[in-house]
């Protein structure tokens, strides 16, 4: 490398070493012209999702930096969305028998992960100007993370390690339990003190804003006592980790009309992968201890 390019690109791992690990010329990593099918779903909870789907060749390539790349890199011990070892019933049973649960929900969240901050992330572990760069250009869409490519919840984690421990110490110092499942923040409390609730939320909001996020202020912002319904990812926590009362009675009465032959509001293979489900999370609750 010339002297003049290496002022430029940096220290740091090159785009040379990024070839060299994926497997891939240089010349041709550097060809890569990133392209997206872009569609919309329905959310569960109204509106619609934006899904930016890699190209093939891109996605091929996207999975080879989530295992060379990202692989090893540290999420913080409170993140459990994405990681291995980590599933919704291990997230819920951190929240378990507590006696405030407070939940809160970051408003597109993949979205508003912007490549600047993917590019200095890149750049802080170590790979010079040029491969933050590239790596940057070849794992975000339209300036930001794009929700369908298989790199971005690996990204979402890594990026926000700083967040992250600023949230875990902020409930440290309020006598709180935090983790955070991809865009579901949860903290909960021994102790149903409503002053540090009120601090843990207002501290929260600010802190999301010096990363560039903000909380859902309608319906998204949930805070939950003892004597009513608790749920973390899905589960309910007040006792154990367990699928909803409701959704057990529905599951209950499928399984009574089906019996009897009679028209159910799902079919008898999208009962049994229910039944599949509620087995797991048994498992996995049980496995917890």
């Amino acid at each position: 490398m010339s002297l003049l390019k290496r002022l430029f690109s940096g220290s740091g791992y090159d785009v040379a070493e990024l070839a060299r690990r994926l497997n891939v010329s240089e010349e041709v990593l550097r060809s890569i012209q990133p392209s997206y099918h872009e569609f919309d779903i329905a959310k569960k909870s109204g509106g619609q999702r934006r899904i930016a789907a890699p190209s093939p060749d891109l996605k091929d390539l996207q999975r080879r930096i989530l295992r060379r790349v990202l692989g090893r890199l540290r999420a913080h011990t409170s993140v459990t969305g994405f990681e291995r070892g980590y599933s919704i019933v291990s997230n819920a049973a951190c929240h378990v028998g507590r006696a405030v649960v407070v939940q809160m929900d970051i408003e597109n969240f993949f979205p508003s992960t912007t490549a600047k901050r993917v590019e200095e992330y890149f750049r802080k572990i170590g790979w010079n100007r040029d491969a933050s760069a590239l790596l940057s250009h070849l794992c975000t869409h339209k300036g930001a993370l794009p929700q369908g490519a298989p790199t971005s919840p690996r990204l979402s984690n890594v990026v926000n390690f700083g967040m992250d421990a600023r949230l875990r110490g902020l409930a440290d110092k309020h006598g709180a339990v935090y983790t955070r499942y991809a865009d579901d923040l949860t903290f909960s409390f021994a102790q149903d003190d409503r002053e540090d609730t009120s601090m843990v939320i207002r501290r929260t909001k600010a802190i999301l804003k010096d990363y560039g996020y903000r909380i859902h202020h309608k319906r998204k912002l949930h805070i939950r006592r003892r004597h009513q319904r608790q749920v973390v990812t899905g589960l309910t926590v007040n006792t154990r980790v367990s699928l909803p009362r409701e959704v057990r009675r529905r599951l209950r009465a499928v399984e009574h009309h089906l019996a009897e032959g009679r028209p159910a509001s799902m079919s008898a293979e999208s009962l049994k992968g229910w039944h599949a489900f509620r087995q797991m999370v048994e498992r996995q609750r049980d496995a917890l201890g």
